[in-house]
């Protein structure tokens, strides 16, 4: 408990415990609700912003907006919410100047809005994303903190709204041992609300969530799973997919509904991207969706989709652009896939954390499969069960926002883990929560080689459906060589996705086969991975380390200059370098 200390003006400020009052309620997956096609007013714009090294805002309650003591005498405050500059929201604060560029820590956005009452609606906040911690204040009440900073949450905020509303959010990317991901990794610590602010206005009695998926046995029914919340529970529900004349009533128990409907969709795939206008309605509230239906399952070493063998042609990729850092626009989400395409992939590995829910959206459209991730990465603390709780609700909520995305293939549950104990209970644990939720797709991860004895082997593996592996032989390992003999040491049970590979080099950088960090050594080892890769029986997949450059302090040579350069483009991506059209090759000839 906290020591009391007293009633002075600067109490507050010696209390190195206030961040516990703050910690509930917490805004996990059980808040959120399907919010697609839903009424929604959009809080992007303007907002206020002050950047808070001390974290004054917390610690000396500055969201209660006290301009007089009790006495009402006025009282001189150390800030003045409207009369901060202003920023963009929607973005990354460190992309908005460059003195915020390196900054860590919280940071303080302020928005006043005006808010018509429609009689009983349920409305909820939503953010899209914001890094890492969120905590939320609404007329001058605390109503809740979020952890993680990929994923989008939600809050009901019903009944803190008044006409006039002033809304203040800090959002805190501190760099933390037990946070996911934890303080070290390979990639630009961005900062700040990045993705929509929205509040959704819902009926009183409303659908709170529901999936709807070709059944895992049969290609001629479709699985519907419904939940709705409110008062008046008793009602059907239906459902209505008007191409494939389906009108079906659905009778509900306990607020819920599982039911399997004749159906004979055209599947979805890369090359025939179909989907479907699926209407569901219940007491008066009614989803609009678009969505495919495709199934996707391992058999032996092999991978199917709609009961074909497939290679899974791909390419690893971060969410990230030069201008907007991870604040990426739809032009961008599609220029990147378009991009993959262009290299004749049908897959795309969202790495290491949850991107945006536009990709898994334009990729159902476009007609790209998609690996998922969260950010348990490196060396995560896994034997903190708070660590593990926050790794799991981000899963959740990853899984709850694209449950109903066919592009979306495996859920990945993290990245080059030492193989312990402690992580094979924390990630095993992962897997079955993913596998529980959503059994009609893969579960992986990418695992790391074990160089000891060079060979594919991690315990994790018997807990996943494809077994992810990260080598860079050629690179980290210089004697690509030594991949042959990986490969002929590994005798993997399950199909194998080659998860990473690669080498730096700097755009236009010209040199021999043998110097390092140019195109020409980079090429050579994409050469020479393929030429192995393309043999194994047990390969069933490649996603090459990466699609273009991308920020991260740790590289600092002449050649990196705070990006890895691993990128098959520059960091703007106007230039393609030589392994861009090996790859190209490579997937034409498959």
């Amino acid at each position: 408990m906290a020591e009391n200390k007293g009633e002075n003006y600067i109490g507050a400020l010696h209390d190195e415990d206030y961040k516990e009052k703050y910690f509930e309620p917490l805004i996990d997956h059980n808040s959120m609700v399907y919010d697609v096609s839903r009424e929604k007013e959009s809080l992007n714009g303007r907002w206020n912003f002050q950047i808070d090294q001390y974290d004054t805002f917390l610690r000396a309650d500055w969201y209660a907006n006290e301009k007089e003591d009790k006495s009402g005498l006025e009282l001189p405050l150390d800030h003045d919410f409207e009369q901060w500059e202003e920023i963009k929201v929607p973005a990354c604060w460190n992309t908005q100047s460059d003195k915020y560029l390196y900054y860590e820590g919280p940071a303080i956005y302020s928005k006043s809005f005006k808010y018509i009452n429609h009689g009983e609606d349920k409305v909820f906040l939503k953010l899209g994303a914001a890094n890492y911690d969120s905590y939320i204040f609404l007329n001058k009440k605390f109503v809740g903190h979020h952890q993680g900073g990929s994923t989008s949450f939600m809050l009901e905020i019903t009944e803190h709204l008044e006409k006039e509303n002033d809304l203040q959010i800090v959002v805190d990317n501190t760099r933390r041992r037990e946070a996911v991901p934890t303080k070290n990794t390979d990639w630009f610590n961005y900062g700040g609300i990045y993705r929509d602010v929205e509040l959704i206005r819902l009926p009183e009695t409303y659908i709170k969530d529901f999936s709807l998926a070709l059944a895992a046995d049969s290609y001629q029914e479709i699985d519907l799973k419904l939940e709705v919340v409110g008062k008046d529970l008793n009602e059907e529900a239906e459902i209505r997919i008007p191409e494939l004349e389906i009108e079906e009533k659905i009778q509900l128990e306990n607020a819920k509904a599982k039911v399997t409907i004749a159906a004979e969709p055209e599947l979805w795939s890369p090359d025939n991207p179909k989907l479907y206008q699926v209407i569901l309605s219940y007491a008066g509230d009614q989803i609009e969706e678009k969505i495919g239906f495709r199934q996707i399952e391992v058999e032996g070493r092999d991978i199917y989709l709609n009961g074909e063998k497939i290679f899974l042609k791909g390419i690893a990729t971060h969410e990230e652009s030069v201008a907007n850092g991870k604040a990426v626009t739809e032009a961008e989400v599609i220029e990147n896939i378009k991009l993959a395409k262009e290299m004749n992939c049908n897959y795309i590995r969202l790495a290491h954390y949850p991107h945006s829910y536009k990709v898994a959206q334009i990729a159902d459209q476009m007609g790209v499969m998609l690996w998922e991730e969260i950010p348990v990465y490196w060396a995560i603390d896994f034997e903190n069960p708070r660590t593990y709780n926050d790794a799991e609700n981000q899963l959740l909520e990853l899984i709850k926002r694209d449950i109903n995305r066919a592009s979306v293939i495996i859920w990945s549950v993290g990245n080059e883990n030492e193989d312990t104990d402690a992580r094979l209970e924390f990630m095993s644990g992962l897997a079955s929560k993913a596998k529980e939720v959503d059994p009609i797709r893969l579960v992986s991860a990418a695992c790391l080689v074990d160089e000891k004895n060079n060979r594919i082997a991690d315990r994790l593996t018997e807990y996943l459906d494809i077994i992810g592996q990260n080598e860079y032989y050629g690179w980290y390992i210089p004697d690509i060589t030594k991949l042959i003999d990986c490969m002929e040491n590994s005798k993997p049970d399950k199909p194998v996705v080659i998860t990473e590979f690669g080498a730096g080099a700097l755009s236009g950088e010209r040199g021999t086969k043998d110097d390092l960090f140019t195109e020409d050594y980079q090429l050579q080892v994409y050469k020479k991975q393929t030429e192995v890769l393309g043999e194994i029986e047990y390969i069933k997949g490649l996603s090459p380390w990466i699609l273009f450059d991308f920020r991260c302090p740790r590289r600092t040579n002449k050649y990196q200059q705070g990006y890895n350069r691993k990128g098959l483009l520059s960091p703007d991506k106007s230039h393609k370098k030589l392994a861009f059209y090996e790859m190209q090759k490579f997937y034409s000839e498959l």
